[in-house]
This record gives structure tokens, C-alpha cells and sequence, in this order.
């Protein structure tokens, strides 16, 4: 079994049902288990900023799948939720980044691991501190609230707005 964190963002729509149906989508897969789910946080936008602004969490996965066939998994439930690739980062009804995959370091054509920019985004960084703040960054030598502390306040705005989701039927 192995430990997978995931980003995850929303700011087209009902932000916060996609987010809740991002993560039942993931957890109703059988080889995939919901393990941990941070608070939500209302971020200003990164890359694009004339865009709206985004609902943000982190969630940790136990899973007995690969690395590539997790992300095909987090694919799919983006598709599901009705993503459309227009511009890269611009706005999107689901967002699922694979942040860390258990002690693995990849770099493929498809998948990067640990997430190359996750030690520059305060909207990862402060809910991922959250949850798993002495988890140690695979290849870094620095756990998750070291790279946040790192950061400072050179990150984006980032305002915790309410408890973990309940993942239970609206």
C-alpha cells in the first residue's frame, strides 16, 4: 500500500461540489482508500491570475496502484467532473495534482514526482502542512512545513474557510 497526496483545486461552478465529488469519485475505487482531507482554502489564482478564485485542499490516498495508473485515475475523475483543457493553468471545474507518491521519485513523459512546483505554492504547501506537516518531500531532505516556512509569504493568498469536506450524500 502506498501513501499518494493529491492537490486538489476547483474554481469553476459549484467549487465545492466538485471537490466532493472529485474525492468520492477516487475514494469509491476499490483499489484507492480517502486516508486524509485537509480544510478548504479560498486561493487567489495562480499562473492565470483574471480568473476566479479557487477552493483548495490536499488529501492523502492509500492505493495498491502504480504511480501512472493513479494518475490515470485522478485523470478520469477530472474528466468526470467535467474538465476542459483550454489554458494551462486557467480556470477548471477539478484540478487533482499527485503531489507525492509514497518515496518515489519519477520523471516520466507523463508523470513527475514529487510535484515539481509544489515547494513554490502556498496553496499546496499550507493545507498539505495541515494534514501532513513532518512528512519529509522525497529528494528535498525537507518535510512539507519546512518548505512552507521556506516559502514565507512569497506564496499567493491563501484563507482557510471551513473544515474538511463530509463526503456523505448533499
Amino acid at each position: 500500500m502506498t501513501r499518494a497526496w493529491v492537490g486538489v483545486g476547483s474554481n469553476e461552478g459549484d467549487r465545492l461540489g466538485f471537490v466532493k465529488r472529485g474525492l468520492r469519485l477516487l475514494a469509491s475505487d476499490p483499489d484507492i482508500e480517502l486516508a486524509a482531507v485537509s480544510s478548504l482554502y479560498d486561493t487567489e489564482p495562480y499562473g492565470v491570475e483574471d480568473q476566479p478564485r479557487f477552493l483548495n485542499l490536499v488529501a492523502g490516498f492509500d492505493t495498491t496502484l502504480a504511480a501512472e495508473v493513479f494518475l490515470a485515475r485522478l485523470l478520469e475523475a477530472e474528466d468526470r467532473c467535467g474538465r476542459i483543457r483550454r489554458e494551462r493553468w486557467g480556470p477548471r471545474t477539478l484540478d487533482l495534482d499527485l503531489l507525492i507518491f509514497g518515496d518515489e521519485m519519477l520523471a516520466t513523459d507523463v508523470l513527475t514526482v514529487p510535484h515539481p512546483g509544489m515547494p513554490d505554492r502556498s496553496f499546496v504547501l499550507v493545507p498539505f502542512a495541515e494534514v501532513a506537516p513532518e512528512l519529509e518531500v522525497p529528494g528535498t531532505g525537507s518535510t512539507v512545513s519546512e518548505l512552507l516556512e521556506r516559502l514565507g509569504d512569497q506564496g499567493t493568498e491563501v484563507t482557510r474557510i471551513g473544515d474538511a469536506p463530509r463526503l456523505g450524500a448533499d
